[in-house]
């Protein structure tokens, strides 16, 4: 693709609306590790709501989701969309219980809840574990997506691209720590939704699309592997039994509670967890996980989804990708590589928004990855166990130097991807079986340290067993891996609940007595603290588990009504699309009284 000057022009301001204002909240984030890694506690529901949305729209989201698209359909998302069960129950049943621990990042919690050398043991492990390995996984699926887009637009190494976007991310995010990431984030977020949806715009209006109506007539008479139907919004549960099972069927019962994933983790964590820790009370905390959770799933998917339908007749095979850019190196070729390629019909000007948008999309995520895994590493590791009592501006300077480290390794490991739907596929295997624990341990006393090391280990062997498996032919599909893997560690770590180490009883008084987390799980604990039924009266009704409950299962009603709305009414199918509308008004009410009383 050639840029003209106009695109140029546009992708710098685009660069530099976002990242300058970020220069001038450096100085106040240099301060101490608070204001680094947490912006000092004070951080708005709406800037905390923005700044999740725009790091989960990263610039290989829009990759993952036209691989789905052009390999199971539209229902294929079903992977992504049964997270939505997660990410609103954190926000009636976890969001309020974050903010009333005062930890300064997840990790932190441990030792709050725990007790003996196994909290400090899990949550040193936790911060190389999750703040290096995983983070740099999927820090390398994110410049991976990078990568295609610029070999696609500019002819671009991997290693060129790399150099790029790091000098840019790591410079940012060493200056100006969490502040700054906001406020980038703020700036990003609507660049970055611009950008896709002109993209869908001009991908649909393309002449061998034909608009709206072209593209549903094409696609309802090009049916896919096994007669799979590219539009349909919910697999064919009666001719293909299989497909259905492992895009729907799975992740709606099984996937959204026992499956750790970032930006979707059971009872919040990560990124989210440090969204909901900065905010300035527990109201923002909520408001900003209800925003974050309402856009992330009604606003973006569809732009992404007509581009990737659109690819379908554009390039129906992945031959006729290759045939229109024959100079890309073969291992780069794959469905996720359909998005980067309709980029090639944006006119002038255009193309500039999108190049702006991706290089927001990659930094917005790449940056608040960077500050997240540099807080886990300086904060739960190297000043807990390694460098204890130095001053604060110490520890910010380690926090920096973390950052560049984390580049360097997730940099590396950018060459060791071929396509996202790799990376998705084996940190949700890992993570299998440890999202029930992560559920449980805010209302049950008895999950203990040892709980939590004997879910990592347990779901880590077998994913390995079941690697060394089929590289040995002996292939386990993926639907039967995820559930054995979830069987056997949930069956672990219940079993190390009840007869491994308690915790000390000193400990879990102070837990309870500062969380307050409400249900019977902590009757036997509000006992020996000697809580008063006045009091226990009062710890119930803040919770109020039956309201929450209510908004829990609304407010998942509402976000599905909602998008698939929008889906029907780009469909062009109006007697659904109204039927569907009337849910989402009755749900969205009945959600906004809740919400009211929950948060009175």
């Amino acid at each position: 693709m050639h840029l003209q000057t106009l695109d140029w022009v546009i992708a710098a301001f685009c660069v530099a609306i976002c990242f300058a204002p970020a220069l001038f909240v450096a100085k106040r984030s240099g301060k101490s590790t608070a204001e680094f890694f947490a912006s000092g506690r004070s951080v708005p529901w709406w800037l905390a709501g923005l700044s999740m949305v725009a790091t989960t729209f990263s610039s290989d989201t829009p990759n993952l989701v036209a691989n789905f698209v052009r390999t199971e359909g539209v229902a294929g998302n079903w992977r992504w969309w049964a997270f939505t069960l997660t990410g609103v129950a954190t926000v009636f049943f976890y969001a309020r219980l974050w903010r009333r621990s005062g930890v300064l990042t997840d990790l932190e919690f441990y030792e709050l809840r725990y007790s003996g050398k196994a909290a400090s043991a899990v949550r040193g492990f936790r911060a190389v574990y999750l703040g290096l390995f995983f983070n740099c996984i999927i820090m390398a699926t994110v410049n991976l997506a990078a990568c295609k887009i610029a070999a696609v637009l500019f002819g671009f190494d991997r290693w060129q691209t790399l150099l790029a976007v790091g000098l840019l991310n790591v410079v940012f995010a060493t200056h100006s720590g969490l502040w700054g990431v906001l406020v980038i984030d703020m700036f990003q977020f609507f660049i970055k939704m611009a950008a896709v949806i002109a993209a869908a715009y001009f991908a649909v209006e393309l002449p061998q699309v034909g608009g709206m109506h072209g593209l549903v007539e094409k696609l309802s008479h090009m049916p896919g592997p096994h007669g799979l139907n590219y539009l349909n919004m919910l697999p064919d549960f009666t001719n293909n039994w299989d497909l259905a099972v492992a895009v729907f069927i799975l992740p709606i019962s099984v996937q959204w509670w026992a499956v750790w994933y970032p930006g979707a983790e059971p009872g919040g964590g990560s990124y989210i967890a440090q969204r909901m820790l900065a905010s300035k009370s527990e109201k923002d905390a909520l408001a900003g996980t209800l925003f974050f959770n309402v856009a992330h799933y009604v606003l973006r998917p569809w732009p992404w989804i007509l581009v990737g339908l659109a690819s379908l007749i554009v390039y129906p095979q992945l031959s006729d990708i290759h045939a229109a850019f024959p100079n890309l190196p073969a291992n780069l070729i794959g469905h996720d590589i359909a998005y980067p390629a309709m980029l090639r019909f944006l006119p002038v000007g255009w193309l500039g928004l999108m190049l702006g948008g991706l290089v927001a999309a990659n930094s917005s995520t790449i940056l608040t990855h960077l500050n997240w895994g540099a807080s886990y590493l300086v904060h739960d590791f190297y000043r807990r166990f390694i460098h204890t009592g130095a001053p604060e501006r110490h520890y910010v300077m380690a926090g920096r130097m973390a950052t560049v480290l984390l580049f360097v390794g997730s940099s590396a490991m950018v060459f060791a991807l071929d396509t996202a739907a790799d990376s998705f596929n084996v940190i949700l295997q890992v993570g299998a079986g440890t999202g029930l624990l992560y559920l449980v341990r805010w209302y049950w006393w008895r999950v203990t340290a040892w709980c939590e090391i004997v879910a990592m280990v347990s779901s880590f062997v077998v994913s390995i067993a079941i690697l060394i498996l089929s590289k040995n032919g002996v292939a386990i599909p993926s639907a039967q891996a995820l559930l054995l893997t979830v069987a056997i560690t949930t069956v672990c770590w219940l079993a190390t609940a009840y007869l491994g180490p308690k915790t000390d009883e000193k400990v879990l008084i102070s837990f309870y007595q500062k969380v307050r987390p409400y249900g019977p799980g902590w009757r036997a604990i509000r006992a020996l603290a000697g809580v008063s039924a006045a009091q226990e009266a009062t710890d119930e009704e803040t919770g109020n588990f039956p309201l929450a409950l209510l908004g829990w299962s609304t407010g998942c009603m509402m976000i599905w009504s909602a998008l698939f709305t929008v889906g029907n009414f780009l469909y062009g199918r109006t007697g659904p699309a109204l039927a569907l509308l009337l849910v989402f008004v009755i749900t969205a009410a009945i959600l906004s009284r809740v919400v009211a009383r929950l948060w009175r």
